[in-house]
């Protein structure tokens, strides 16, 4: 899978030729943070791009569901700032691997993790989300049915590696947490609605503008048909970290998300 197959290894210089090669592009190219791809910003003389090589383990149905989500959300609301690929996905080799390979447009602005977290940004994030939700409403695509670890109802993917953790405690707790989904959310999981979420809602892909306003959202690639309930929920947990007051802060999340898009009472709950 993605997440224990390395990630490509394509120097800058060979990034570069790849650009011009495959999309008659000439630019300066940095190198950005993946945990499983590899990116490169690129910066050409008329515009910025994001150069992004898939990890060879990467499904293709699942590359092509990041860029229609995309589209979809785009044809909805084009004030929503998104990665939209530009041109054709295609294909390079190295060490007889095959890579997929996209250029995306580059969403201009501050990542939210650069700001401090506060009342303000919680309820903005939640707008923010909800309104996500709601041009999401309709989307399907194959590749959003997949057996993936970040998706929170797959916990069978999670009881399976419960072996390889060593420490008794970690696996206390690991156990302590599947008992809590098994005991709240097993019982009343006909009465959560599903959908194709992004799943990823955290202040290092929410991009904001110059008045400190949500404006855009990025890395589609942990996108899955799951809770919708989940949407938000990972929004709150990522916000859980970053703050003192836990629980009024991700309430105001979850407050300003349902403003927006209607969750029920077992999902709110």
């Amino acid at each position: 899978s993605v997440f224990d197959t390395s990630p490509p290894s394509f120097a800058k210089n060979e990034a570069g030729l790849l650009l011009k090669k495959k999309f008659k592009i000439f630019g300066k190219l940095q190198a950005l943070y993946s945990d499983r791809d590899q990116i490169f910003f690129v910066k050409s003389i008329e515009n910025e791009f994001i150069l992004k090589i898939s990890n060879a383990a990467e499904d293709y149905k699942v590359i092509d569901l990041q860029d229609e989500a995309a589209k979809y959300i785009y044809r909805k609301d084009p004030r929503m700032k998104i990665p939209l690929r530009v041109g054709s996905i295609h294909t390079a080799k190295k060490n007889n691997e095959v890579f997929f390979i996209r250029l995306l447009r580059y969403v201009k602005g501050t990542l939210m993790s650069e700001i401090d977290i506060d009342n303000n940004t919680c309820r903005r994030m939640g707008t923010y989300m909800g309104r996500l939700s709601n041009n999401l409403i309709g989307f399907e695509h194959p590749g959003a049915y997949r057996a993936f670890d970040w998706d929170v109802k797959q916990i069978d993917l999670i009881k399976k590696k419960i072996k390889y953790i060593k420490s008794s405690n970690d696996k206390s707790t690991v156990h302590h947490f599947i008992d809590e989904f098994e005991t709240h959310v097993t019982p009343v999981l006909g009465k959560l609605n599903q959908s194709i979420i992004h799943n990823d809602g955290n202040d290092h892909n929410i991009i904001l503008d110059k008045n400190s306003n949500p404006a855009g959202i990025i890395d589609f690639g942990d996108m899955i048909y799951s809770y919708k309930s989940a949407e938000p929920a990972v929004c709150m947990a990522y916000v859980a970290l970053k703050v003192r007051d836990i629980k009024p802060s991700i309430s105001l999340v979850l407050k300003h998300y349902n403003a927006i898009h209607k969750l029920n009472e077992f999902e709110l709950k």
